[in-house]
């Protein structure tokens, strides 16, 4: 059982930044074949991925994230970190940190077994 909290959500203005962390009950080192991810849920949408970093620091972006968002891991802290900057009004959702064990990981929400309560992001124009 792997359990996940979210945090650093809030609100900020179009083109500002915020930094989410989740920090992770289990080791996130290599040797545990665990992915981690982060999606993101609007009011009346569909739960969507925004980035994903498996256990070799491969990652992967959404499309409407990519060269803004970045996805990164703390080993020692087992911590998972998501920068998010030129923040726009249409990031404006719930940010939930997921896991699942598996070597090769997608942007599919079904594919995750674990996951937050998740962080409110309210990005304002």
């Amino acid at each position: 059982q792997v359990q996940l909290m979210e945090s650093g959500g809030g609100s900020v203005q179009a083109g500002g930044s915020l930094r989410l962390s989740c920090s992770v009950s289990a080791d996130i080192t290599k040797d545990h074949d665990l992915g981690l991810a982060w999606f993101r849920q609007a009011p009346g949408k569909e739960r969507e991925g925004v980035a994903s970093i498996d256990m070799y620091n491969n990652t992967l972006y959404a499309g409407s994230v990519k060269g803004r968002f970045t996805i990164s891991k703390d080993n020692t802290k087992n911590t998972l970190y998501l920068r998010m900057g030129s923040l726009r009004p249409e990031d404006t959702a719930k940010y939930y940190c997921a896991a699942v064990y598996r070597s090769w990981i997608r942007l599919v929400p079904t594919d995750f077994a674990y996951w937050g309560q998740g962080t409110q992001v309210t990005v304002s124009s």
